[in-house]
């Protein structure tokens, strides 16, 4: 059955209401009509089956047929902090790594930014990666809505990431001495992951030494030199498959 995420689920006397963007994606993309059963779920994590009762010009009543399971909780909490990159491969960041079920994701500006943004870049930007985001959780039913930081420079990240503990990695395709799989082996498992991957030109020396101060490890990943968007992605699966519920199915 489709699955479509809303703010809230209000169950009055076993019907709902769905309006806005779900509601149009229904009625005019999916072209859905009275009978058509569904999933409901909301940001609490709240899913119902659920089945169309009748359609409006602006909204869809759907009469609340039972409560279905939710999936597990996430074994780890992952945060991936990623340099802004160009609108595509960001938008392909936040995509794949909220299927991944990445709990937060920290947009920042470093030294090597390609991307310039003014303040009002900034909110559109944010209101656009959390559709994308929405969209993501609800293609792959993760239990949890990855949560989308406001976008901040890197030595504020690192003043913010001092005080939290975890695991800490910065993917800096420099690192001769400490890769990932090496990494993995020797760190005792932890709840609570770091990653950090940067821009497009990669990191400074200074940022690296920053990072290093406040916790993080820097880490390569093998002798290939990856694109950023392709990295995270890598970076995220890994953590989940090692540590976290990825291919598992029982939790």
């Amino acid at each position: 059955m489709r699955r479509f995420l809303i703010e809230q689920i209000e169950n009055q006397n076993g019907y709902s209401t769905i309006s806005g963007s779900e509601a149009r994606h229904i009625t005019r993309v999916l072209r859905m009509k009275p009978g058509d059963r569904l999933v409901l779920i909301d940001m609490n994590g709240l899913r119902f089956q659920a089945v169309i009762e009748s359609i409006g010009s602006k909204d869809v009543r759907v009469a609340i047929e039972k409560p279905l399971p939710a999936p597990p909780p996430p074994r780890i909490e992952i945060t991936l902090c990623q340099a802004v990159l160009r609108s595509q491969p960001m938008d392909y960041i936040i995509q794949k790594i909220c299927e991944l079920g990445v709990y937060r994701i920290i947009p920042f500006l470093s030294q090597r930014t390609v991307v310039k943004l003014n303040n009002r870049d900034l909110d559109n930007k944010i209101k656009h990666w959390q559709k994308i985001a929405q969209s993501a959780t609800k293609q792959s039913g993760s239990p949890i809505m990855t949560k989308i930081s406001h976008i901040t420079n890197f030595q504020d990240m690192m003043s913010r990431l001092s005080e939290e503990m975890g695991v800490k990695v910065i993917l800096w395709e420099e690192e001769r001495s400490n890769d990932l799989k090496g990494f993995i082996r020797k760190t005792s498992f932890e709840e609570k992951i770091m990653g950090i991957v940067g821009p497009e030109g990669g990191f400074s020396p200074e940022e690296i030494k920053i990072s290093r101060s406040v916790g993080f490890s820097s880490i390569s990943l093998g002798h290939r030199i990856l694109r950023a968007e392709t990295a995270a992605v890598i970076l995220s699966a890994v953590f989940q498959y090692e540590w976290g519920d990825l291919g598992s199915t029982n939790i």
